[in-house]
């Protein structure tokens, strides 16, 4: 089989007691990572190109009779008969080119596959309870998948095998539940997570779902973000829709703590609408519907700088298409070990430009800079 292809599937085990009921390899920079999925656990793999090839036909031999590999424009089929008799083909495989909805092309892409035992996804209803997406959830299961592809390429490079996780303004905490099984089940982590949260009821309902999925790590509190004090050396915080100001609160928490990553989808930003006051941009200000989305893209800009100015790589990205929901702007920040003078003034200057010109006083700045 040619190793052109992307993606592998090996499936169909020989056994019906086999320890993988299946086993996905991707191709990555390094060579393939390998997942080799249990009924309730994904184990992961990373090997070479070189060494591929052996590891491939070690994993199949004996064990499964089907290997599939997917290409830009083929897929390449192995079938092994229960005489150990194989045989090769090809055929077109368009589906992957024009993003077709195949169930290998659904499941080569994402973090969370179909067919595992993920309770949080199935009391969501984005999963059935066999594991298969349901139609309508699956643009939920992008953006849940998306939004882990984000943690992941960090997580990936962080040496340490513990981690120490705040999620700020939890709420119903699927996210913060699908989060937890990523970063224990998909990548061995040991963690400890806290979820923060306003409403007693929340919490409460939190804790009970926790305590029913046996996620030991995790657990809920009820609290303000504003003054919250973290019972241990945060590595993470995850602030995921809160509210306006919170938002810039649990940054500074974050930053305060030298959290070594941020994830923060930032909502509801009212905060430099109502300050807004251009000193020659008039324009941008005069037609409701452009002052308001203007200000949220800059409130978000500058906050990017700020975390930039405290010695932070920051991007801000889009994490799923505007089309599914409003709230789509992602920023990730990773603490660097050391940020040069030039890289913070920079920062600062773009801050105090814009702050300048706008009348603006963001709530992050006065907490962090000013």
């Amino acid at each position: 089989m040619s190793l052109g292809a992307a993606a592998f599937v090996i499936s169909n085990p020989v056994s019906k007691t086999a320890e993988y009921k299946k086993i996905t390899a991707d191709k990555k920079p390094f060579g393939f990572q390998i997942s080799k999925y249990t009924q309730k656990q994904v184990f992961h793999e990373n090997v070479s190109e070189t060494d591929f090839a052996f590891r491939c036909a070690q994993l199949v031999y004996g064990n499964y009779k089907q290997v599939n590999g997917f290409g830009e424009n083929k897929e390449h089929i192995l079938l092994i008969s229960k005489k150990g008799v194989s045989r090769y083909s090809v055929k077109g495989n368009t589906s992957l080119k024009s993003g077709g909805d195949t169930q290998h092309n659904r499941e080569k892409n994402y973090i969370l596959s179909q067919g595992e035992n993920i309770p949080p996804l199935i009391d969501m209803g984005v999963f059935t309870k066999d594991g298969k997406v349901i139609n309508a959830m699956y643009h939920k299961y992008k953006q849940i998948n998306r939004f882990l592809e984000t943690v992941d390429d960090e997580i990936s490079a962080y040496p340490s095998e513990t981690l120490n996780v705040i999620d700020f303004g939890c709420g119903k905490s699927y996210l913060t539940f699908i989060l937890y099984y990523y970063l224990t089940a998909v990548k061995g982590k040991k963690v400890n997570m806290i979820g923060l949260d306003l409403k007693k009821e929340v919490i409460e309902k939190c804790e009970a779902s926790a305590r029913k999925y046996g996620y030991d790590g995790l657990r809920f509190e009820l609290g303000d973000i504003n003054g919250y004090k973290a019972p241990f050396e945060v590595d993470m915080v995850v602030t995921l829709h809160a509210c306006d100001t919170a938002t810039d609160h649990a940054l500074y928490n974050a930053v305060s703590w030298g959290a070594k990553m941020i994830f923060s989808v930032p909502c509801c930003q009212h905060e430099l609408n109502e300050q807004m006051n251009p000193a020659s941009l008039k324009l941008l200000s005069r037609y409701g519907i452009i002052k308001e989305r203007f200000c949220s893209l800059a409130t978000d800009a500058v906050r990017g700088n700020i975390l930039e100015y405290c010695g932070y790589k920051t991007q801000i990205m889009e994490f799923i298409e505007l089309d599914h929901t409003p709230k789509n702007i992602l920023i990730r920040a990773v603490k660097r070990p050391s940020t040069p003078q030039v890289v913070k003034q920079k920062a600062l200057d773009e801050i105090n430009a814009v702050i300048n010109e706008f009348g603006f006083e963001p709530t992050l700045y006065k907490l962090l800079i000013k």
